[in-house]
């Protein structure tokens, strides 16, 4: 009672058939879980493939019919990877949905004035920034993820670096996809627009944003300064000198570059307290947006 059900008990009991299509979801994912727990590199040498036999409860005449050789179940590995469908990688983080929100609570009065808006984003930007490169850091499933990037400039020249080009640009695609929405809807909830002639939209907003915080995190580790300096900065317009890290202060930078106060937008008391009402809700409209 309570044993391993793979495990035999004599000549009564013989190990259950696994299809090969089971073989190889359960190896590629015992796989996967090694280089995450792992952490950040740029190969698999350190992925024991037998291991990962175990790991994943299979038998080892499936895997070589699969796999003949090791090279072909570490380039079909590397492949799943690319394709970012670790739950790290493909949603976001509801700590940090639930810390723009709150700001933006606790900032709801600066919305009355067009010219103050930028003023919340600044806010807004000042606080979550940190958590996200601190998210970033903290995240073996993002670490691997972003050394596939340096992985994949030293592939050869093949079809098979094209494939793994291609499922880096798909999942990059999700990514980018996700968090435009995202900034989109922080952008209406604050009364903010793209400026006039821009040129760029939302998924610019956010490719530029998401690699200017995935610099950081690949510099970060060898480049303190880049996670712990603070500045006293006047930027986006506030009032006075506020305390800021360099990554808030680089993505105000950008924020800045594309946003301004949406001039036909306007918050009364009324509009003021139904966004009070929503962003107090257990699931607010950030939430809602950041899953949709």
């Amino acid at each position: 009672m309570g044993g391993d059900p793979r495990e035999g008990t004599g000549l009564t009991r013989r190990r259950r058939r696994i299809s090969d299509s089971e073989t190889e979801r359960r190896m590629l994912q015992a796989a996967m879980d090694q280089v995450n727990s792992a952490g950040l590199t740029v190969s698999l040498d350190h992925i024991s493939f037998e291991d990962v036999i175990h790991q994943a409860g299979v038998s080892r005449s499936a895997v070589y019919r699969r796999w003949p050789y090791k090279d072909l179940f570490f380039s079909d590995l590397l492949l799943e990877l690319a394709r970012g469908t670790s739950p790290a990688i493909g949603t976001t983080n509801p700590e940090a949905v639930r810390g723009v929100e709150q700001t933006i609570l606790d900032n709801l009065d600066r919305l009355r004035s067009p010219a103050r808006r930028m003023e919340v984003a600044a806010e807004v930007l000042r606080h979550g920034a940190p958590r996200e490169l601190k998210t970033f850091l903290e995240s073996p499933e993002w670490r691997t993820y972003l050394a596939l990037h340096a992985t994949f400039l030293g592939l050869p020249e093949t079809d098979y670096r094209e494939e793994v080009r291609l499922a880096l640009t798909e999942s990059e695609r999700r990514v980018t996809d996700g968090l435009a929405a995202f900034y989109e809807r922080c952008a209406s909830l604050l009364g903010l627009r793209l400026r006039a002639g821009l040129g760029a939209g939302y998924e610019s907003l956010a490719a530029l944003a998401g690699a200017t915080v995935r610099g950081m995190v690949v510099m970060a580790p060898t480049t303190p300064v880049l996670s712990e300096l603070t500045v006293r900065s006047e930027t986006l317009g506030l009032p006075e000198a506020t305390d800021w890290s360099l990554p808030a202060l680089a993505l105000a930078s950008i924020a800045s570059a594309f946003l301004e106060p949406d001039p036909d937008v306007v918050f009364d008391d009324a509009r003021i307290e139904e966004l009070r009402t929503e962003l107090s809700a257990r699931r607010g409209p950030l939430h809602r947006a950041a899953v949709e």
